[in-house]
């Protein structure tokens, strides 16, 4: 896929999130008003911070997006992770304010007016998820965008969420007080696990965590597969956003020219590229004579 058409269909998932998330909370809002419902409100926080989430990751990935400078060569990938630690330090303190309030309303139930009405802004936040989350796997399947995937993930949780704020409110209905209270509390857990699990893939991340087993494994297999190499030491790899970055010592004969090395190293890195999208490749040319000293000095 073309970089144009991968910016193209990702600022299209991150535009149409940042939408649909304005729409919910303010629905949310209203119904939160009328109902004075803990569930509804906390459906509400939720759809805040998607607007949040949404509109920092889509200012953030159009700069992320944005090619190599003199200043940042290896690309803005990073820049996703750190907006992802942002919306998570959010996420938390909105969900601990949650518990809070779903605790006292355990403790002390207020009826709930108009819950017909949540219900029905409910079922709307359902039907605009749905269609958000069927937009984002298609773009997805498209381009492999880390950051929507992301995304699609937390509206995912969402169609579950809006579905519980429906069982809470009829639950009410029902003289069942305390289930506006519990259910609000379960969501504040819900969110302060979400944010736990973001921060930790962004920290790691940000440290330069090594590819999965999986695409090492895949990488591996590629570099063995050229029966004109010796073999390959210190792989190294990392993500950054999009960007993948593999590098490594491919050991070749002593006698073999120049010429004919950057041949061989040429093919296993366009076998990477033809596996891997948006990577770049270093390939460092060990003469194998040289490959005992190497590996004494990489393990020292």
């Amino acid at each position: 896929m073309q970089n144009k058409d991968y910016e193209s269909l990702v600022k299209l998932a991150s535009k149409a999130a940042v939408a649909v998330a304005f729409i919910l909370v303010t629905t949310k809002i209203y119904a939160w008003w009328i109902s004075n419902s803990a569930a509804m409100l906390a459906s509400a926080t939720d759809s805040l911070l998607d607007v949040f989430a949404s509109l920092t990751s889509f200012i953030i990935l159009r700069f992320s997006l944005a090619p190599a400078d003199e200043e940042h060569k290896f690309g803005h990938g990073k820049a996703e992770n750190l907006a992802a630690l942002m919306q998570s330090s959010f996420v938390l303190g909105s969900a601990i304010l949650l518990m809070f309030h779903g605790a006292d309303r355990v403790f002390n139930p207020t009826p709930i007016e108009h819950s017909n009405v949540a219900i029905g802004v409910s079922i709307l936040a359902i039907v605009l998820t749905l269609a958000l989350v069927i937009l984002q796997k298609y773009v997805i399947s498209r381009t492999k965008s880390v950051a929507i995937a992301a995304d699609s993930l937390h509206y995912q949780s969402d169609l579950f969420l809006n579905l519980g704020v429906i069982v809470a409110l009829l639950l009410s209905q029902f003289n069942m007080v305390y289930a506006d209270g519990i259910f609000t509390i379960l969501v504040g857990i819900f969110l302060i696990v979400g944010a736990v699990q973001i921060i930790y893939h962004s920290v790691h991340d940000l440290m330069d965590k090594e590819l999965d087993e999986s695409d090492l494994r895949i990488i591996k297999d590629i570099i063995n597969a050229n029966t004109d190499a010796l073999g390959f030491h210190e792989l190294r790899t990392r993500q950054a956003g999009k960007m993948k970055f593999i590098q490594f010592h491919l050991e070749l004969p002593d006698q073999l020219v120049l010429v004919e090395a950057h041949k061989i190293a040429e093919q296993i890195e366009q076998a990477l590229l033809a596996q891997f999208e948006h990577t770049e490749v270093l390939i460092h040319q060990d003469p194998h004579s040289v490959v005992p000293r190497e590996l004494c000095r990489e393990k020292a």
